[in-house]
């Protein structure tokens, strides 16, 4: 029978045509010959996908028709195969009972949907014990299916065996369940299926929906938890195909449906819930098979190269404000937030169901008293509304519910949320505009119940992005870095959601000082308003900090915030990266860094409101993002600030802050205190002012250990920076720097910070923090030896490093996806002494040590370095002098030292390509 929704079948594959040929070639044979066999088949296989290429690319979001051409295509290669088998390979005349054979399609290809490289699954069914012919026959089968290149999931059973083996084992039942007679024996198979349902399935419905639900949920643990994760997995991934094809596998099992549209049927989906997942499944299958194209192999994960591919396959287009390939991803995350909505909206209804049922359900539920609070109903740890135009009636309660839900510490009812969803749409400018509306609004925002799980409601309902559009603006959007994990609504929810772990005290360990500093504030509610609106105005083109604080000016007056507080929220949204940028990017032992941060800053609720807000912004950017080396440098940042807010620009004077750090380490020093004035006296102030006590305590101790030794390396773990510090002590001269940061990254390192300094008497005390290349500092005594080694061998010339740096390969193959163009800047107002020079560049292996080069060749010293990175993008910044120690201002100097830093950046691009 044909499939109608594959048009020309003939044109993909003509059966009757290819036995033909087959046949023909079969009879013109003296000996049997299985090679011209298999290039036939070939060619009929390679014809076949390459019209079905072709038909996606004249239709690119034809999801369905693409995965059931493909499915038809295999289909008519495996009956080929088997007709050829049994009648050119190993005839019988005549069969036995025993002597019978069927096959079956499982799992997505039972389904008759298949992308381009998927696996081919099929079962072998036979009546009992194997004979020798079925034998025989399965395996030429497979083989032939070997030869043609195919990834064949295969497995051969009786009758008994597959029952007994599906009653034990979840994937073997769900595949069966998919199963689809494709050739053979069809009485057999029916057989197959009848045993199927009466004894694999009757009666265990209630523990394949739990076991399914649970296998759902450790597959998105292991996913990443989050349909926002902005390279995420098609099929695995949450609100991706996997979590639709478990809504019909439920459905299936329970109602034996035999399609999804029956879903509608069965009462488990309306039918503008069965079209919506009916748009999502057929968009995922496009995606899913322009990957396979695209990368000729089964690739489910959408990373960064494949997405810009992708977009541009499926004829997505730049507008003003959002790359083609951000409007892609943005209409992805919205698909897989819709399959979310599904799902809670469909196991709403089979919770219903299975009560009904259930009359112990029955009684436990009658038990559960329910209580009316505003109208709403509450029972059984849920909110739920007491009939269907319950919202209709008022549409401020679309924004009570989940303030109730958050007050009362109960989840939204999936069917309250099927409501909301639907009358979403009542939330017009009359609503948006209601003082009551926007007080409920913002009592849920600034909950001290953290509101993150109930504004999360609001977010997969709809609601959120209703009664404050501005928000609505950036549900779903990605921002196409590797920096950021999650889209722009998930990260601004889940800094929420940090700020209300901080205020709850519930992550005091991990961040002491913003826990501290929080019940200190003001003007809270401003704080979580500014850490909704951080980030509201990307993707409209031009500095999302700038158009963020207009739009803040506009906002907070509607949500019922005072002038003060409007002024501190659109503060706080212009300058939120600014306290990361300072500390990450500037020599925080530099005077002017905190003063001219201060002249921006200005007051102590600002500082305070500054520093959470950056804490939180970083904190919800990924996993691994955050570490206590950032933590320490904003650390340092505000103590530095708030000192000079509270006392002014005496503070203590440069002076009292070297001998107040003098004392300090002479405590830490104990019984070898003596060293602070022994060999302390030899270091400048700029030394005591830029490093921590015990830093200065390690490096005192190491330079006693030195003695007049002419090279010195230490490496340590340190704790408190989460990084592994690097010593290196010698005699100074030009490219010393530039040839350790060029031994650490042969040995593996990542610097990600570095300070230089040197000696009353000409000895380099060059300090290095240092990372491997996923953020973890090196504890292992063979890494730590390797160091040192690297760096012993480097100063004294015992390795090439240049062309050993170019040989590395490149540890981030997918910063290639990313437009990075150098740049460089120059400061001579950051700093009273030195030049600020800032280079950003993509991030490549011996990027440090290139630069660093770059700026020795042109007769430049390096006083301190500070290494950032944002995913794809360094940000690398260097405090320079020139050899007479002087800032360089020559516009030519400037213009030359530019030239030879992109030249390096240039280099570093070609070593890795």
């Amino acid at each position: 029978m044909a499939n109608p929704t594959i048009p020309n079948q003939r044109a993909i594959i003509n059966r009757r045509k290819v036995v033909a040929r087959l046949d023909s070639l079969v009879e013109g044979m003296e000996t049997f010959d299985r090679k011209p066999i298999v290039a036939l088949l070939r060619e009929s296989l390679q014809k076949g996908r390459d019209e079905i290429a072709h038909r996606l690319m004249e239709e690119p979001a034809a999801g369905h028709k693409a995965a059931a051409a493909q499915s038809f295509l295999i289909d008519q290669v495996v009956r080929i195969i088997h007709d050829h088998v049994i009648t050119h390979v190993y005839p019988l005349a005549n069969r036995s009972s025993g002597e019978r054979l069927t096959i079956v399609a499982v799992g997505g290809y039972g389904r008759g949907e298949m992308a381009p490289q998927s696996d081919v699954d099929i079962g072998f069914l036979t009546p009992m014990k194997n004979t020798a012919w079925c034998e025989q026959v399965i395996e030429a089968m497979l083989y032939y299916l070997w030869d043609l290149g195919l990834k064949v999931g295969h497995s051969s059973r009786t009758l008994d065996d597959m029952v007994r083996m599906a009653k034990q084992d979840l994937t073997i039942r769900t595949a069966m369940l998919e199963s689809r007679f494709l050739w053979g024996d069809q009485n057999l198979f029916d057989q197959a299926r009848d045993r199927f349902w009466n004894e694999v399935v009757k009666g265990t419905e209630r523990q394949f929906v739990a076991d399914k639900l649970e296998e759902r949920d450790a597959r998105h643990k292991r996913m990443g938890d989050s349909r926002y994760v902005v390279e995420p997995n098609v099929k695995e991934g949450k609100g991706g195909l996997r979590d639709l094809h478990t809504l019909y596998w439920i459905g299936k099992y329970i109602h034996r449906v035999r399609s999804a549209s029956e879903l509608v049927d069965a009462g488990l989906l309306s039918q503008s819930e069965y079209r919506a997942f009916r748009r999502a499944e057929n968009f995922f299958l496009a995606v899913r098979c322009h990957m396979h194209m695209i990368t000729g192999r089964e690739e489910d994960r959408l990373t960064f190269d494949l997405q810009r591919e992708v977009s541009e396959r499926m004829n997505f287009v730049h507008r003003p404000g959002k790359s083609a390939v951000e409007r892609f991803m943005r209409f992805y995350f919205l698909q897989a937030k819709r399959v979310g909505n599904l799902t809670g909206v469909f196991l709403a209804q089979l919770d219903e169901q299975f009560a009904r049922r259930s009359s112990r359900n029955l009684i436990s539920r009658l038990r559960d008293r329910k209580r009316t609070i505003k109208g709403f109903e509450i029972a059984g740890g849920r909110i739920n509304v007491p009939g269907d135009t319950f919202f209709q009636k008022d549409p401020k309660r679309l924004i009570e519910i989940f303030a109730l839900a958050n007050q009362e510490g109960v989840e939204v009812h999936p069917e309250a949320m099927r409501k909301a969803d639907r009358d979403a749409v009542l939330i017009d400018r009359a609503v948006r505009t209601d003082p009551k509306a926007n007080a409920l609004f913002l009592e849920l925002l600034a909950s001290q119940d953290n509101p993150e799980l109930a504004l999360r409601w609001m977010n997969e309902a709809g609601v959120f992005g209703r009664i404050m559009p501005e928000f609505g603006r950036v549900v779903a959007q990605m921002q196409f870095d590797m920096y950021h994990h999650y889209t722009v609504d998930e990260h601004t929810i889940r800094a929420i959601g940090m700020l209300g772990n901080i205020e709850s005290g519930e992550v005091a360990d991990s961040h002491p000082l913003s826990t501290k500093l929080l019940p200190k504030l003001k003007h809270r509610r401003a704080l979580y308003v500014a850490t909704l609106m951080h980030d509201i105005a990307k993707g409209r083109g031009g500095d999302h900090s700038v158009l963020g604080a207009e739009l803040a000016k506009r906002v907070c007056p509607r949500l019922g915030m005072d002038e003060t507080e409007t002024e501190l929220v659109s503060w706080l949204v212009r300058y939120h990266l600014l306290m990361s940028a300072t500390a990450f990017k500037r020599d925080l032992s530099d005077p002017k860094t905190i003063g001219d941060f201060v002249e921006v800053v200005q007051s102590l609720e600002r500082l305070r409101q500054l520093l959470i807000l950056t804490v939180v912004d970083i904190g919800a950017v990924g996993p691994g993002v955050w570490n206590s080396w950032k933590g320490q440098l904003l650390s340092d940042l505000y103590f530095a600030a708030e000192e000079r807010i509270r006392l002014g620009h005496k503070g203590h004077g440069r002076d009292k802050r070297v001998e107040a750090k003098k004392h300090a380490v002479a405590e830490l020093l104990g019984d070898e205190a003596a060293l602070v004035e022994e060999l302390g006296s030899t270091l400048h102030p700029s030394y005591w002012i830029a490093e921590a006590e015990d830093v200065i305590v390690s490096n005192l101790r190491q330079m006693k250990a030195m003695g007049k030794q002419p090279l010195s390396i230490e490496t340590q773990y340190y704790s408190a920076r989460g990084a592994t510090l690097v010593t290196a002590m010698a005699a100074d001269h030009p490219g010393l720097f530039s040839r350790i940061c060029g031994a650490i990254h042969l040995a593996g390192g990542n610097i990600i910070d570095a300070r230089i300094h040197t000696t009353r008497n000409g000895r380099a005390v060059d300090n290095f923090l240092v990372q491997d290349p996923l953020g973890r500092p090196f504890k292992e005594d063979g890494q730590l030896e390797r160091l040192v080694r690297g760096i012993e061998d480097a100063l004294a010339n015992k390795v090439k490093l240049v062309p050993q740096l170019a040989a590395r390969p490149t540890a981030r193959t997918r910063a290639n996806a990313f437009d990075v163009r150098p740049r460089v800047n120059f400061d001579n107002d950051a700093s009273n002494r030195y030049t600020v020079v800032e280079v950003n560049a993509r991030d490549r292996p011996a990027l440090l040590n290139r630069l660093s080069r770059a700026l020795f060749e042109s007769k430049t010293l390096v006083n301190s370095a500070h290494i950032t990175n944002y995913g794809e993008r360094a940000a690398d910044t260097f405090y320079v002098t020139d050899l007479l120690g002087d800032k360089i201002t020559s516009e030519s100097r400037l213009n030359a030292l530019e030239k030879r830093l992109l030249e390096a950046v240039e280099a570093t691009e070609e070593a890795a390509s």
